[in-house]
């Protein structure tokens, strides 16, 4: 096999080369200096398999091989997408597709988002497809907007959201909206398989975009428009106008900066005050150790520091591509609370019902509205939608099942009020399909003036919801695992722990009272014992509900090298010894942990906070 992967390297990286290896020439270098090294299991790794979509679609380190991103994979994944488009649609020539893109590139490689993105669109121009091709960086949910507002076969943003600088990636968004599912993701895959030599030089031509007619810049109408759409979720302007507090904004180095002040503008606000070091675009993130908002105060030292002296008591975080949002707030004695992704949508989500109950007083009208979110993300829907009467459903983890089964609901005269991921990924209304961190920063604001005027802070209001529809305590963290047999063995071993075939029976001593297993399809409460949700057979997921209410999630990442756990204590409405359910939660998370995945026999990394 080495000998192989060693002939294949050498032949791709001499002799008479092809139009394909000219043009690749700055990444078949790295491939010759691993070749001349005898680094056999780093090319096996760069040249032996190919991306497959996951949650976020395609996302991988920027680099050499073909399951990396760069030109070449860049070139076959839209050639495939645009096959398949033809294929499926007999308008595609018409309706054309949407390309968006973010900040994030890398020197030694030459590889940015906006050349990947014009290359993904010199392929369809190619092909005499229309290309709408937002002309500089956006957030990521704007792609799926344009997509539904200019009636578009499908969509493509570049980006790789919260990941390492060294990551980029390839979403796909299919005419609803929704990113892609089965199974337009598995003949997609098939398609860029069917044809990997690029079609001609024009694919390589990233300056083909400023010459050919069929290309289109709908970026200033698309902002218009949704921001103009964005004031649907304004329900306070006046108080909005004269609200006393001030917000600080982060935008991590990527592309939130200029569109989160547009919102909170449209929403009567002054623009949020920025990160002055964090608000223009930096593919290297050089004032943070990760990129992603989400792993709390550690990452928000500087928007917490100009906070403290500015003296505003509300701080907000997008990530890099604007689809997450991060929020802390000051605490009345001293330091700051931030806000998991679980306690943000209890108040987003009792916010939004709040005010559509004010605008829909007949009992009746709730029969049509939906909430929905994630299965590994915080029961506290469920409990509102118990006692106030509206429809909440469960999906798989990835906001593409979310984004889908809205369009579905919507084809059924339902609508979506307010969704959410865990992972701080919000959606307020259903103006667009995908999570959304600037219209979330919005609502936040509008939330945070409308309890000031109340004399209330975020964080009261999250503890009087506690108390209306029960305590929610979850914790959520996870480990960093780089080698996929390893992570195969903790799961096999998890499948098989009490013999073959027989799950875990207890938890830190805690009797284990159902075990669902989306990977297999296998879920012990069901009569038929099979899983409601579907079966997801290409990432591992288990879930265990405990006998004392916890219920405790183990899943693999679709975006990164990790394993993620998940667990949360759901008491009834009226129990209150907050301290004993976090006391018990903690006992049942590190046994979860210790137990199951034996972090230090398998060399698996913990989080570092």
């Amino acid at each position: 096999e080495k000998k192989h992967t060693h002939t294949c390297c050498v032949s791709m990286c001499s002799g008479n080369m092809t139009l394909t290896q000219m043009k690749m020439e700055s990444t078949l270098k790295p491939v010759d200096s691993l070749v001349a090294a005898g680094r056999h299991d780093e090319l096996r790794s760069r040249l032996c398999s190919r991306m497959s979509f996951g949650t976020a679609g395609l996302r991988a380190p920027m680099g050499a091989g073909f399951n990396r991103i760069n030109d070449l994979t860049v070139i076959q994944s839209t050639q495939g997408l645009c096959s398949y488009l033809f294929r499926y649609f007999t308008d595609f020539s018409s309706r054309g597709v949407v390309i968006g893109f973010d900040t994030r590139g890398q020197e030694e490689s030459g590889c940015s988002s906006e050349r990947l993105a014009k290359l993904s669109a010199a392929v369809m121009l190619s092909r005499d497809v229309p290309v709408h091709l937002l002309s500089t960086f956006v957030p990521t949910p704007y792609v799926p907007y344009a997509v539904k507002k200019l009636g578009a076969a499908a969509g493509v943003m570049i980006t790789a959201s919260h990941n390492p600088k060294e990551d980029n990636g390839y979403k796909v968004y299919w005419c609803n909206g929704a990113q892609i599912a089965s199974p337009h993701d598995k003949e997609i895959l098939r398609c860029i398989e069917e044809q990997l030599e690029p079609w001609s030089a024009s694919c390589w031509d990233e300056e083909l975009v400023q010459r050919c007619s069929l290309r289109t810049d709908p970026l200033s109408h698309i902002n218009s428009c949704y921001m103009d759409e964005l004031t649907s979720l304004c329900f306070h302007r006046e108080l909005n106008r004269r609200c006393p507090l001030k917000f600080v904004h982060s935008s991590f180095h990527g592309v939130g900066h200029v569109f989160v002040q547009q919102a909170f503008q449209n929403f009567g606000f002054p623009p949020p005050i920025p990160v002055p070091e964090q608000k223009d675009p930096d593919p290297n993130f050089s004032t943070v150790r990760c990129p992603n908002p989400e792993e709390g105060e550690s990452v928000l030292e500087l928007s917490l520091l100009l906070a403290q002296r500015e003296d505003a008591g509300i701080v907000m975080a997008t990530d890099p591509d604007a689809d997450r949002l991060a929020v802390a707030e000051k605490s009345e004695g001293c330091g700051w609370k931030v806000f998991s992704g679980n306690e943000l949508a209890a108040l987003l989500g009792w916010w939004m019902f709040f005010n559509w109950k004010e605008a829909h007083p007949d009992p009746a009208d709730t029969r049509s509205v939906y909430m929905l979110a994630t299965t590994v993300s915080s029961k506290i829907l469920q409990a509102f939608a118990r006692i106030e009467g509206f429809n909440f459903e469960e999906t798989l983890p990835g906001f593409k099942w979310i984004g889908n089964r809205m369009h579905e609901l919507a084809k059924t005269g339902n609508s979506v009020i307010f969704a959410f991921e865990e992972s701080i990924g919000f959606l307020c209304g259903s103006m667009v399909p995908e999570k959304d961190g600037v219209s979330s920063a919005a609502v936040v604001a509008e939330m945070a003036a409308y309890l000031h005027s109340k004399n209330l802070s975020l964080n009261q209001q999250l503890h009087n919801i506690y108390q209306t529809y029960g305590f929610h305590i979850s914790k959520t963290s996870y480990v960093v695992c780089k080698d996929p047999p390893t992570i195969q063995r903790i799961f096999t071993r998890i499948r098989n722990f009490d013999g073959e075939g027989s799950y875990p029976k207890t938890c830190g001593g805690i009797r284990i009272v159902h075990v669902r297993d989306v990977t297999t399809g296998y879920d012990s409460s069901q009569p038929d014992l099979r899983s409601v949700l579907p079966v997801s057979r290409s990432s591992q997921m288990i879930t265990f509900t405990l006998q004392n209410g916890v219920v405790a999630t183990l899943r693999t990442s679709g975006t990164e090298p990790k394993i993620k756990y998940y667990t949360e204590f759901c008491a009834a409405p009226g129990e209150s010894e907050a301290s004993s359910l976090e006391a018990e939660l903690q006992k049942v998370t590190f046994a979860l942990v210790d137990e199951f995945l034996e972090p230090e026999r398998n060399n698996l990394i913990r989080r570092s906070v």
